[in-house]
């Protein structure tokens, strides 16, 4: 892969590379195995994303979890019920507000040390790709598979290349 002046990328070069990167990374990821412990859950990334804001972020109220998943409150509550049904999380009352509802990943010792595992070889693969990065750098990757992951699934722009097309060409 050649660079283009200063050390980057072109972005045709770009896209070359991340199509060979992706389908990679989500093999790699598939063969990561489930704890024998939520083998039964079949959890789904939606579930592990709400998983991972309740184990770095803390137990935190329905609302907030919509907000950070971007997803309806009523979406988070069904997770939250079918999880709590398998033991994965708990839904307990809010002491200052008992309509709120917290939910926090579930105090099973063995079901919380599967999940802890599991979440932690994620996080810290992403801490050593991060690790060299300027917290600019970082921001902007993140910016950036935000970007893709949204534009991802819609249709194609109108005169956008083909795959097999080179821009301008």
């Amino acid at each position: 892969m050649s660079t283009a002046p200063g050390g980057g990328l072109s972005a045709d070069e770009a896209v070359r590379a991340m199509l060979l990167f992706m389908p990679r990374v989500a093999a790699r990821l598939k063969r990561t195995p489930v704890p024998e412990q939520l083998r039964s859950a079949n959890l789904a990334p939606r579930h592990l994303s709400m998983l991972s804001f309740l184990l770095f972020d803390g137990p935190m109220p329905v609302n907030r979890l919509a907000a950070r998943l971007q997803v309806a409150p009523t979406t988070v509550s069904l997770m939250v019920a079918d999880l709590s049904r398998q033991g994965v999380v708990e839904r307990k009352a809010d002491p200052a507000d008992r309509r709120r509802t917290i939910v926090t990943i579930t105090e099973e010792p063995d079901t919380r040390a599967a999940i802890e595992g599991w979440l932690a070889n994620g996080a810290a693969a992403w801490r050593a790709a991060f690790a060299p990065l300027a917290p600019e750098e970082r921001a902007l990757f993140v910016r950036t598979i935000e970007a893709y992951e949204q534009s991802a699934g819609g249709p194609r722009p109108a005169g956008a290349d083909s795959p097999g097309q080179a821009a301008g060409g």
